[in-house]
C-alpha cells in the first residue's frame, strides 16, 4: 500500500479479544501551538519541551521562522525540543509569504500574529483550509486598525494582513463558534495598546480551550486575564521568557483509551494525569457513564472495561470537547441503548462537516446515525458490517473511525496519511493494540 496516494486505504486489524496496552500518546499540539507564540513574542530564549510531531506544529515553527523568529528543533532524552529566540512582538516587514498547510489553529494564530508587524504579510493554506471559515478574526482585526486584504472572499484565505494594531475600546465576535478565534486575540493581547476587550455576541463554547490559552499565557508571565460568559478581557503586559513542558494529548489519548471501552480490556495512556490543563481530559468521564472503569492518577489514565459488561447510551452535552464528537459517535454504536451528543453544531465548518460527513460513513457500515440541530442521534443496530470509510481530510474522522475496525471486520480508511496532521504513528500504535491481547 502506498498510503500517500488519496486513492489507496489501510485496512484495521480486528482485534481477537480484549486489549491489554500502555500507550505513549503525542504532546498536545493545542498547547503546543500557543506556548509557540508566547515564547515568540517574549524577549529572550525559551525552551519548550514536549513539542508534537505532526502537521499543524511543523507548520506553526516554519510561519514563525518566516516571521524572523529563530526556532531550533532537537532530540533530548526521547522528547522533541524546541528552543526559540523571541523579539518581543517585533516582526519584520514583508512582503513573507506564510503557509500553515491544512492547519487551523496555526492559520489563525499567525493570522493574528501578523497583526503586531508592518506588513504585508499573505496567510495561505491548502485547499481544505481555505475553505474554512476565518471571518469573525479578520473582522476583528479590522476593527483593531489592522489592514485586511483577501486575495478572493472575504473570511477565507489567502489573506493580507498589514499592520500595526491600534487598539480599540472594544471589539466583538460570537462566542458559539471556535475558539481559536478568541485564543488567536488572547495570544497577542498583552501587545496591544491598552490591551482587548472581547465582547461575545453570545455565550462562550468550548471555554476549555480558551482557559489552556490563559494557563499558557500566565506561564509566560501575561498575568492579567479575565474570562466570562460573555467578555474577555487581555491586560496590556508582556511575555517573559520560560522553559515550557507540553504534556500529553488529550484528544489523542482519547482514541485507545476508546478502543478499550469499544473492544474490552485495559489501556494506560502516560502522561495525562489528574491536574491536566486539558479539557478532553474529562472524556473518560463520558466512558464511564457509559459503564467504563476509570483510574486517573498523577501521570496515568486508565480505562477499563470487561467483556461481559455491556455499554450503555448516554444524553451528553460535548460543546466543551467537541473535537471528541468523533470518537463518542463511534463508541456509541456499541452501545445497548441510544445516545445523544448534543451542543455541537459549530462543528459542522470544521476540517469536515463533523456531523454530517461523520453520519455518512458510519452509515455505510450499517449504523443508525441521525444528524440533529445540534449534534447527533446515534441508536445501536445488531450488527455492523465492512466498508471503505473516506476522511474527507480530517485527521479525527480517520482516527475515531479506525476504532470501528477493532470489533467490525474489512473496515478500510481512505486517505490513511490525513493522521499526520496530529500523530504521524497513529497507524503504528492501532496496529500494535490488537497484538497485545489479554
Amino acid at each position: 500500500m502506498t498510503t500517500s496516494d488519496r486513492s489507496m486505504t489501510r485496512r484495521v486489524r480486528r482485534a481477537s479479544g480484549p486489549i491489554i496496552a500502555d500507550v505513549e500518546v503525542p504532546p498536545s499540539k493545542s498547547i503546543a501551538n500557543r506556548a509557540l507564540i508566547c515564547a515568540a513574542l517574549a524577549s529572550g530564549e525559551s525552551e519548550i519541551t514536549g513539542l508534537a510531531p505532526g502537521d499543524d506544529t511543523v507548520a506553526m515553527v516554519e510561519c514563525l521562522s518566516a516571521l524572523g523568529v529563530p526556532v531550533t528543533v532537537s532530540e533530548r532524552n526521547g522528547r522533541t525540543v524546541a528552543v526559540v529566540r523571541g523579539t518581543g512582538g517585533a516582526l519584520p516587514p514583508g512582503p513573507i509569504s506564510l503557509d500553515t498547510r491544512l492547519a487551523g489553529t496555526t492559520s489563525r494564530f499567525i493570522t493574528a500574529l501578523a497583526g503586531l508587524g508592518p506588513g504585508p504579510y499573505t496567510v495561505d493554506g491548502g485547499a481544505p483550509l481555505r475553505a474554512r471559515p476565518m471571518g469573525p478574526l479578520h473582522d476583528a482585526l479590522h476593527a483593531l486598525g489592522a489592514r485586511v486584504e483577501p486575495v478572493g472572499e472575504w473570511g477565507h484565505l489567502p489573506v493580507t494582513i498589514s499592520g500595526p494594531l491600534g487598539g480599540a475600546d472594544a471589539i466583538m465576535m460570537p462566542g458559539d463558534i471556535s475558539s481559536q478565534y478568541v485564543t488567536a486575540l488572547m495570544l497577542i493581547g498583552p501587545l496591544i495598546r491598552e490591551g482587548i476587550r472581547l465582547g461575545l455576541s453570545t455565550e462562550l463554547v468550548s471555554r476549555p480551550y480558551v482557559e489552556i490559552t490563559k494557563s499558557v499565557m500566565e506561564a509566560f508571565g501575561a498575568l492579567d486575564v479575565e474570562i466570562a460568559q460573555r467578555h474577555v478581557h487581555v491586560a496590556e503586559s508582556r511575555y517573559f521568557a520560560t522553559d515550557y513542558a507540553v504534556e500529553a494529548d488529550a484528544s489523542s489519548a482519547s482514541y485507545p483509551l476508546a478502543a478499550a471501552a469499544i473492544a474490552g480490556g485495559a489501556v494506560s495512556v502516560h502522561g495525562l494525569g489528574r491536574s491536566s490543563l486539558q479539557g478532553d481530559a474529562g472524556f473518560v468521564d463520558l466512558l464511564e457513564r457509559m459503564g467504563c472503569l476509570v483510574t486517573v492518577g498523577e501521570h496515568d489514565t486508565v480505562v477499563m472495561r470487561r467483556t461481559d459488561m455491556a455499554l450503555h447510551g448516554i444524553d451528553v452535552d460535548m460543546a466543551d470537547m467537541s473535537d471528541l464528537v468523533p470518537t463518542m459517535a463511534v463508541v456509541a454504536t456499541q452501545a445497548t441503548t441510544p445516545t445523544r451528543i448534543s451542543g455541537v453544531g459549530f462543528i459542522r465548518a470544521k476540517e469536515s462537516d463533523r456531523l454530517g460527513d461523520l453520519a455518512g460513513e458510519l452509515a455505510k457500515t450499517g449504523a443508525d446515525v441521525r444528524v440533529e440541530d445540534d449534534g447527533l442521534l446515534i441508536t445501536p443496530t445488531p450488527e455492523l458490517h465492512g466498508a471503505r470509510l473516506d476522511t474527507h481530510h480530517d485527521h479525527r474522522l480517520a482516527m475515531s473511525l479506525s476504532l470501528l475496525g477493532l470489533v467490525v471486520g474489512d473496515i478500510e480508511i481512505a486517505d490513511p496519511d490525513v493522521v499526520t496532521k496530529s500523530w504521524p504513528d497513529f497507524w503504528h500504535a492501532l496496529d500494535a493494540l490488537p497484538a497485545r491481547l489479554a
